[in-house]
C-alpha cells in the first residue's frame, strides 16, 4: 500500500483505537518475540468477527497474543471463544499474562505445542474461523489441515502473504519462496474462495465452500 494512503487510513482510526500494537508491546515484559500483526490487520480481524460472529476461532501462532487479544475482545461480545496454538513456551506464558491483563483470559486459551501435531487432533469442521500466523515455512504443510478443521462457510485468514512482493530484510529472504508457494496453493484451491488484501504485510482472506 502507498505510504501516504496508509498514514491517512491510520489517522482516521487513531482516536478510536482501544488496543494498539505499540501500547500492547510496551506493556509486554518479555521483548524477544517474533513480530505481531500490524494495527490495520488487527482492525480487520475485529471487523470480520463483528460481521461473521464466529463462535469457534482457531489461531495458529500466538506470539505474545496481540492478534488473539484483539479477536477475544470482539468475540466476548457475542459469546465466541478462541484457541491459539504456540510452540514457544516463553511466548505462550507471556500471551497468557497479556490475556489476563486485557481481561480476556476466559475467552482465549493457549495450547502449547507444534501445530503440525496439534492440528490433526482437532475435529473436522470444528472452527468457524482459522487465522494462520505461524512459521511461514509451515504454511503450505498446514493448509490442508486448516481447511479440514474449518466448517463449511468458515473464514480462513493468513498473515504475511505479500512477502514475495516485498523488499524484505536479508534475514527474512528464506521465507519468500515458501510464502509464494502458499499463496499459489490458496489461489488455486478448489475448496476456497479467496483474495489477497494489501494490508499489513498482506492478508489472505478466504471462505471455505459449502
Amino acid at each position: 500500500m502507498d505510504e501516504k494512503a496508509g498514514e491517512f487510513i491510520e489517522s482516521l482510526y487513531r482516536r478510536k483505537e482501544t488496543l494498539t500494537k505499540d501500547e500492547f508491546v510496551r506493556l509486554t515484559e518479555w521483548k524477544d518475540f517474533i513480530p505481531v500483526v500490524d494495527d490495520d490487520v488487527a482492525r480487520f480481524l475485529r471487523l470480520v468477527l463483528a460481521m461473521k460472529k464466529p463462535k469457534r476461532i482457531l489461531e495458529i501462532g500466538t506470539s505474545i497474543g496481540y492478534s488473539a487479544t484483539n479477536m477475544a475482545l470482539a468475540a466476548r461480545e457475542y459469546g465466541g471463544r478462541i484457541i491459539t496454538l504456540e510452540n514457544d513456551p516463553k511466548a505462550a506464558a507471556q500471551a497468557r499474562e497479556n490475556f489476563r491483563r486485557a481481561g480476556v483470559d476466559s475467552v482465549a486459551a493457549v495450547r502449547e505445542g507444534d501445530a503440525l501435531y496439534l492440528l490433526p487432533a482437532l475435529g473436522s469442521g470444528s472452527f468457524d474461523l482459522v487465522f494462520q500466523d505461524a512459521d511461514k515455512r509451515l504454511y503450505s504443510r498446514l493448509l490442508p489441515e486448516c481447511i479440514r478443521v474449518l466448517a463449511p462457510g468458515g473464514i480462513f485468514l493468513a498473515d504475511d502473504a505479500l512477502f514475495p512482493a516485498m523488499d524484505l530484510d536479508e534475514k527474512w529472504q528464506d521465507l519468500v519462496a515458501p510464502m509464494e508457494k502458499f499463496d499459489r496453493q490458496v489461489a488455486a484451491s478448489p475448496e476456497l474462495v479467496s483474495t489477497l488484501l494489501p494490508i499489513g504485510d498482506g492478508l489472505i482472506c478466504a471462505v471455505k465452500k459449502d
